[in-house]
């Protein structure tokens, strides 16, 4: 277990940037103010950065594969180099079985087996109960951001409740 890292999960719609319904222009994207620095402080800390995310647009024929790329290519771009480590998204619509879309933790043990990652030293930040489930799944704690969603849902038990992932950054890095 020494040679594991532990990760940051992270939601990105609603979580790193500002919710845009489906989105599919790079023009759209947004990214939320203090992000950026505060995903540099959760490197220093020795933490992978990892964006776990739900794309249902592209299973519901909404926005195409491409069209995602190219703004998770923006968000990474006005994130900054090297902020973050991973992302792992999934494409399938609701209702589909899928042990890759959120609350089931696919994502997250792919991410842990390819990149060594200690789960139990872990956490997961997002604005749905859907994050909180997923992270939960996976054996993370949790933190549900009050951005996007999370102001409007509080039917998850979270560990912790911020108001913006700098404010959950700095919570996690106190505990």
């Amino acid at each position: 277990m020494a040679d594991k890292r532990p990760a940051v999960f992270l939601d990105r719609d609603g979580t790193l940037m500002e919710e845009a319904h489906y989105c599919r222009r790079p023009e759209e994207v947004r990214i939320y103010p203090g992000v950026s620095e505060a995903l540099d402080r959760l490197h220093w800390a020795g933490f992978a950065n990892i964006i776990i995310t739900n794309q249902s647009g592209i299973g519901r024929g909404l926005i195409s594969v491409e069209e995602y790329e190219a703004v998770q290519a923006e968000l990474l771009r006005q994130i900054g180099p090297a902020r973050i480590d991973a992302t792992y998204f999934c494409p399938d619509a609701p209702g589909t079985e899928s042990p890759r879309r959120k609350p089931a933790p696919g994502m997250i043990l792919e991410a842990a087996a390819e990149l060594s990652l200690d789960l139990r030293r872990s956490w997961f930040i997002g604005d749905k109960p859907a994050d909180i489930e997923c992270g939960q799944n996976a054996g993370t704690r949790t933190i549900l951001v009050q951005t996007g969603y999370g102001r409007e849902t509080m039917k998850s038990t979270p560990d912790f409740i911020a108001p913006d992932v700098a404010e959950a950054i700095r919570l996690l890095l106190e505990n």
